[in-house]
């Protein structure tokens, strides 16, 4: 038995081939020209006891376990940071869980309203590495 040859049949199969072929094209374009991630720039010093971090305006302020200023409370906030760069004093690490790349890491500050308090980590773009532990 023999098949008819149907007009526009291999055409339609050459159209698809085609728009498979460019939208591959286009998927491969875009993730080979994605930007790379870069490193965040460092907190810097201002010459005293202050370390300037940029970081996100709003971020929440916790507050403390206890009266010791030692160790952050993540069930307290005491205050906001709406300023942006904000300074701080010194890191705090292997405390409650933030996640990010330093996982356990909170930042010792002054909320605006003037409490004392801690900062996540995640809410500073800032690389805190260069800021002193706080108790070390």
């Amino acid at each position: 038995m023999r098949k008819e040859n149907r007009p526009g049949r291999g055409m339609k199969a050459t159209r698809v081939g085609a728009l498979l072929a460019a939208t591959a094209l286009t998927v491969g374009v875009a993730v080979a020209t994605a930007p790379s991630a870069a490193a965040a720039s460092p907190c810097w010093n201002d010459g005293s006891t202050k370390w300037w971090c940029n970081n996100v305006s709003g971020a929440r302020v916790y507050g403390t376990v206890g009266d010791n200023h030692i160790y952050p409370d993540p069930n307290t906030v005491v205050g906001y940071m709406y300023s942006n760069p904000s300074w701080f004093w010194c890191k705090e690490d292997d405390q409650a869980w933030v996640g990010g790349p330093h996982s356990t890491r909170w930042e010792m500050t002054v909320a605006d309203n003037g409490r004392l308090g801690f900062m996540k980590d995640t809410a500073i773009s800032s690389e805190t590495d260069p800021l002193p532990d706080c108790y070390g």
